[in-house]
């Protein structure tokens, strides 16, 4: 396999919620994920008493990262992203002066991570936000929250100045239209127009942050983060295509509006026939102005789209409901396994705007289990890998300007759709089960040998 260019970043991304647990350690305030103890699509649940959550120890990431940053450097990680929980720098969110244990704790950890030779790469907002703020605001229906994120965002570019140069706004901005609470703060009875509402108020909100780093750190590069959500005309019927070109609009608005710097026609129109009204003000659009430096995506699995109601018979992975792929083998999960579709998908976005791509998320779930020697051998997630990777330097060979990598859960995680661990990503295991149980020991897996043999090689490892 040719290789990669040695400038590529190899590294591997976690989430707050999904790692830290510590939820009330360091003066750390209650945030969405917290309340949802059963993942992004469980119900509410008031913390009062005992409520068991795995999230609220996760992996024990907050007190046991030097440990998990060791194993991440043996592996040859040039970045890690993580996210900030927004929680811990202002607890309820409206505050005017942030936490200082929670500023130090991110101190810290950006200083090991230093120490190993590890970029940082932060996002802003990673599916959670002040609960405070949604049961006192409304969450980003009201406008100001933006102003709220915005001192957030502030304070961190500020305070990590010289300790990260790589940032992210919002995480899967574009999940809002399938988890409106997880992604925009609103609780159900919501409708169209208020889930809009609140998008554009968190675009408005990730246009003015993205201006605030060009200022406060002028050599740091910061971008958006899309939910890659990309799907195939079941058929070559003309109104199949078309209805894939509609639907694949949905996500990719997020991306004109943060890299074009306006609403596209095409959404103007929508809003127009749907009877959504939202409010954009001409301040508003000036804002919006402020494009991202890059594009960052997740990419798992692709699906299809049809016109024809008799075969519009959806499932559900990750967080979409898809029509299925007659042509796609699919995961434990029922995520449908398409390499190719990777390529496709850097080809489009680099086609489209023309700006460095990031993938920042991509890799397996699936049920790891030990074998009598204690050891995982996890084939199948080495295939999965492997195979994507393949498609991502054939993307680079066909001009597109990828930055780099990190594929999610490099150690096994708690799940955000149903906060379980069983569906494991990890080069590295952890000893915890979806009943709370285990030492959360850490084990490298089969994978672990097989990544660091990657980035060693700049990617010539890699087997077409």
């Amino acid at each position: 396999m040719k290789q990669f260019p040695t400038d590529f970043l190899w590294g591997g991304a976690v989430a707050a919620n999904q790692v830290e647990g510590a939820w009330q350690e360091g003066g750390k305030g209650l945030s969405t994920s917290d309340v949802q103890p059963k993942g992004i699509f469980g119900d509410v649940t008031e913390r009062k008493g005992h409520t068991f959550s795995l999230k609220d120890v996760a992996i024990d990431f907050y007190h046991r990262y030097p440990e998990d940053i060791a194993l991440f450097s043996e592996m040859g990680f040039g970045i890690l992203r993580v996210s900030i929980a927004w929680t811990r720098i202002f607890p309820q969110g409206d505050e005017l002066t942030p936490c200082e244990a929670g500023l130090a704790y991110y101190d810290e950890l950006f200083d090991e991570l230093a120490k190993h030779g590890i970029k940082a790469m932060v996002t802003l907002s990673h599916y959670e936000m002040p609960w405070h703020l949604v049961t006192q605001y409304g969450g980003w229906s009201n406008r100001e929250v933006i102003t709220f994120f915005e001192r957030y965002a502030k304070v961190v570019f500020k305070r990590y100045a010289e300790k990260v140069k790589w940032w992210l706004t919002f995480n899967e901005i574009n999940m809002s239209l399938h988890a409106p609470l997880t992604g925009v703060g609103l609780q159900d009875g919501c409708n169209e127009s208020d889930v809009y509402q609140a998008i554009h108020h968190q675009l408005v909100a990730s246009a003015l942050v993205v201006r605030a780093c060009h200022l406060l750190i002028p050599d740091a590069k910061i971008g958006n983060m899309l939910l890659g959500g990309l799907v195939y005309p079941l058929t070559c019927q003309p109104n199949d295509v078309f209805e894939t070109l509609q639907e694949n609009r949905k996500w990719l608005f997020f991306g004109d509006v943060q890299c074009r710097g306006a609403y596209p026609g095409y959404m103007l129109r929508y809003f127009r026939d749907k009877g959504i009204d939202v409010v954009i003000t001409e301040e508003d659009k000036h804002i919006l102005k402020q494009t991202v430096d890059f594009i960052s995506f997740s990419y798992y699995m692709t699906g299809c789209v049809t016109a024809d109601k008799a075969l519009n018979k959806k499932i559900r992975g990750n967080i979409l409901n898809m029509v299925p792929n007659p042509h796609l083998q699919a995961s434990e999960w029922g995520w449908q396994i398409d390499p190719v579709g990777l390529r496709t998908l850097l080809n489009e976005l680099w086609d489209r705007y023309q700006k460095p791509l990031f993938i920042v998320e991509n890799g397996l779930g699936a049920k790891d289990q030990p074998d009598e020697q204690g050891q995982i051998q996890d084939d199948y997630r080495i295939s999965y890998m492997n195979d994507h990777l393949v498609q991502v330097r054939e993307a680079m060979e066909d001009g597109v300007d990828v930055l780099g990598y990190t594929s999610w859960g490099p150690i096994d995680l708690i799940s955000a759709s149903k906060a379980e661990i069983g569906k494991r990503y990890g080069f590295i295991y952890v000893d915890r089960q979806d009943d709370g149980s285990g030492t959360l020991a850490r084990t490298r897996k089969k994978s672990f040998y097989w990544y660091q043999e990657v980035i060693r090689t700049h990617g010539a490892s890699l087997k077409a």
